[in-house]
C-alpha cells in the first residue's frame, strides 16, 4: 500500500525530469504516431459520417435513441419536470434509504461530468459553422436528450450493488449483466466488459488529460507561458485530495462547485444579454429563421440541424451512460426517482448554459458571414477567421463576452479551471467503477486506479496528445454504442416502475418527508 501511495510522487519525478521542451516533443510525436497509426481506424468508425453527409452515425444513434425514449415515456421529461425539482429539493427524501449521496449531490457530481469546455468553446464551433440556427436544434436535441438521461438513471439505480459499509456501485455495466439475466438476454456480461473497458478509456482521456491540458492553456493565456507538468503536479495533489475519499467527498465539492461555476457563468451571460436587450428580439429571430432557412449557412437548414445535434449530443451525453454511474449512489429506494431528478441535467447543460453561450455570441455581434463560403466567421478586430476547433471556439466566446466586460477573459480562465477540475473528478469515479467491476471491490484496487488517474492528469497538462485524445473521445461515445443497445432491451422495466411509482404518487401512497 505504501509503494502504491509514493507511485504519484515517482511518477511526477519522472515527468519532471523529461519535460524539457526538444524531450517533450519528441515524446509527443512518437506517441502522436503511435496511436494515430494503430487507432486511426476505431476513431474513424465511431465518429464517421453517413455517405455523403458531414452527419456523424454516432450522432444519429443518440438523436435516434433519444426520440424513441420521449415517445415511448409520452413526453416524460416535461410530465415529471415540477416533481423533478421537488425532489431534488428533498421533498421526498428518506434518510434512511440506502445510497450514498442525496438527489442534489447526485445531480451535482453527474452534471460536474458534463458542464465543461464544451459549453464554452464547443457551443461556439456549432454556431460558427451551423450559424445562429444551430442554436434551435442544439436546444430541440437536449429536451429529448432528458428521455435517455431518465432512463439509464432509472436502471442504474435499480440494478445497482448495495455494500454492508454503505457504498454502492451501479451503471450500465451492472444494468446490462443484472438486468439482461433477469429478462433471460444472453451476452450481457460481455457488453458490461466492453462498456466498462471503453469507460476506463475515456475517463483517462477525454475525462482526464484532455481536461488538463485545455486548463493548462487557458492559465497560460492569463499568465504567460511555462512548464505544463506544473499545472498538472497541482491539479494532480488537488483531485487526488478529492477522490481518495471516495463519492462523499466528491459530492461535497460538486455540490458547492457546480451550482458557483453554473450560476457564475448564467449570471454573467444574463447581464450581457440584458445590457443588449433591445436586440433579444433580433436574435431569436435569427435563431428559428437560422433553423430553416441556414441564413446562408453552406448546406442551409441542414447545416444548423448537424451542428446543433452534435453539440447537444457531445455536450449532455444523454445515452452514453455515464451519468448512470454517478446516479446510482443516490439515497433512495424508489429507482424511478433518480431518473426524474436526471432528467433535469441536459436541460441546466444544454438548455440553458448551451442556450446562454449562443445567445451572447450572437447578440454581441461577433459572428459575420462569408457570402463566398455561406460559413460563420470570428469579427477580430474586423478581421474575418474562421472558426473551426475548440481553440478559435475559446476566442470566440472570449470576444463575445470581453466585448462587454473586458475582464471577462479572467472569469473564462476560472470557469475553464473549474469545468476542468469538477469534470475530472466526475471521471474519475466513472473510471473507477468501471475498474472495480472488472477486477473487483476493495481499497487496494480503487487506490490502484486513482494512482493511475492522478499520473495521467500530469501527462496530460504535460503534453500534447492529439490522437491519444480522438481515441478517447471516441470510446466514450463507443459506450453510447453499446448503453443504448441495453436501454431498449431493458426500457419496459423502466416503464413498470414510473407506472407503478406514478399511481401511487397520485394517490397519496407517497408522501413528502418534508
Amino acid at each position: 500500500m505504501k509503494n502504491l501511495i509514493k507511485a504519484p510522487v515517482v511518477a511526477v519525478t519522472f515527468l519532471s525530469v523529461i519535460a524539457s521542451p526538444a524531450m517533450a516533443q519528441s515524446i509527443d510525436d512518437r506517441v502522436n504516431q503511435l496511436f494515430a497509426s494503430s487507432t486511426g481506424w476505431f476513431v474513424n468508425l465511431i465518429f464517421s459520417p453517413f455517405p455523403g453527409t458531414s452527419f456523424p452515425w454516432i450522432v444519429a444513434w443518440l438523436v435516434i435513441a433519444a426520440v424513441v425514449f420521449t415517445v415511448y415515456f409520452g413526453l416524460i421529461q416535461f410530465r415529471a419536470f415540477p416533481h423533478s425539482i421537488a425532489l431534488v429539493r428533498g421533498d421526498y427524501s428518506d434518510p434512511n434509504d440506502a445510497g450514498e449521496v442525496s438527489h442534489f449531490q447526485a445531480l451535482a457530481t453527474a452534471l460536474s461530468g458534463t458542464v465543461g469546455l464544451g459549453n464554452i468553446a464547443g457551443v461556439a464551433v456549432a454556431v460558427s459553422i451551423g450559424g445562429p440556427g444551430a442554436t434551435f436544434w442544439m436546444i430541440l436535441a437536449g429536451l429529448m436528450g432528458m428521455a435517455s438521461k431518465f432512463t439509464e438513471c432509472t436502471l442504474g439505480v435499480k440494478y445497482r450493488n448495495e455494500y454492508e459499509d454503505g457504498t454502492v456501485s451501479g451503471g450500465p455495466m451492472y444494468y446490462l449483466t443484472k438486468g439482461f439475466e433477469e429478462r433471460g438476454i444472453p451476452a450481457g456480461r460481455i457488453l458490461a466488459v466492453l462498456f466498462s473497458v471503453f469507460c476506463i478509456l475515456g475517463a483517462l482521456g477525454g475525462g482526464n488529460m484532455f481536461q488538463a491540458n485545455q486548463a493548462h492553456a487557458q492559465i497560460t493565456n492569463v499568465l504567460g507561458d511555462y512548464p505544463g507538468w506544473i499545472t498538472g503536479v497541482l491539479f494532480a495533489a488537488i483531485v487526488f485530495a478529492v477522490i481518495v475519499g471516495g463519492l462523499k467527498s466528491i459530492a461535497r465539492v460538486t455540490e458547492k462547485v457546480v451550482p458557483f461555476m453554473g450560476i457564475l457563468y448564467v449570471l454573467t451571460a444574463l447581464v450581457i444579454i440584458l445590457m443588449n436587450a433591445d436586440k433579444i428580439g433580433w436574435a431569436f429571430g435569427q435563431i428559428f429563421a437560422g433553423a430553416f432557412t441556414g441564413l446562408g449557412v453552406a448546406g442551409g437548414f441542414v447545416g444548423a440541424l448537424i451542428q446543433g445535434f452534435k453539440r447537444a449530443a457531445f455536450s449532455n451525453e444523454a445515452g452514453v451512460g455515464s451519468a448512470a454511474i454517478a446516479h446510482s449512489a443516490v439515497r433512495t429506494k424508489e429507482p424511478i426517482t433518480e431518473g426524474f431528478v436526471s432528467l433535469l441535467e441536459p436541460f441546466i447543460d444544454t438548455v440553458v448554459i448551451c442556450t446562454m453561450t449562443a445567445l451572447v455570441i450572437i447578440i454581441t455581434g461577433q459572428l459575420m458571414s462569408d457570402p463566398d463560403t455561406g460559413l460563420y466567421l470570428l469579427n477580430e478586430g474586423g478581421t474575418a477567421i474562421q472558426t473551426v476547433d475548440g481553440n478559435s471556439g475559446v476566442a470566440l466566446t472570449s470576444a463575445a463576452f470581453s466585448s462587454a466586460f473586458g475582464w471577462f477573459k479572467y472569469i473564462l480562465a476560472i470557469a475553464v479551471i473549474l469545468f476542468a477540475f469538477s469534470t475530472m473528478i466526475s471521471w474519475s469515479y466513472y473510471g473507477l467503477k468501471a475498474w472495480t467491476f472488472l477486477f473487483g471491490e476493495g481499497k487496494t484496487t480503487e487506490i490502484i486506479f486513482k494512482v493511475i488517474f492522478c499520473v495521467f492528469v500530469v501527462i496530460g497538462a504535460a503534453a500534447n496528445l492529439g490522437p491519444v485524445i480522438d481515441f478517447s473521445d471516441a470510446a466514450i461515445f463507443a459506450m453510447a454504442v453499446v448503453n443504448i443497445v441495453g436501454l431498449y432491451f431493458l426500457m419496459p422495466i423502466v416503464k413498470a416502475e414510473m407506472h407503478s411509482y406514478l399511481s401511487r404518487l397520485s394517490s397519496g401512497e407517497i408522501r413528502k418527508y418534508s
